[in-house]
């Protein structure tokens, strides 16, 4: 399935697409979450929790129905 599919479904309060996205940059989330060589349990609970805010608010109408250009941006 395409990024953009998994965030309109999403978007939707679909589980599983959130699941999926969270997922997708769970590898990232994980380094940023090490301070001081040790890994942060609660910074990394709290870098999910933004990035489920931010799958819910992200203006995906805005993109979906932009230019060619705009479009790439979420493939």
């Amino acid at each position: 399935m395409e990024f953009k599919e998994t965030l309109w479904k999403a978007r939707g309060y679909d589980r599983k697409a959130m699941m999926e996205i969270i997922e997708m940059y769970r590898p990232l989330m994980i380094k940023y979450a090490v301070v001081n060589g040790r890994f942060d349990e609660d910074l990394y609970q709290e870098f999910v929790y933004t990035m489920l805010q931010c799958i819910l608010k992200f203006p995906i109408e805005k993109y979906a129905q932009g230019s060619q250009a705009d479009v790439g941006l979420l493939e």
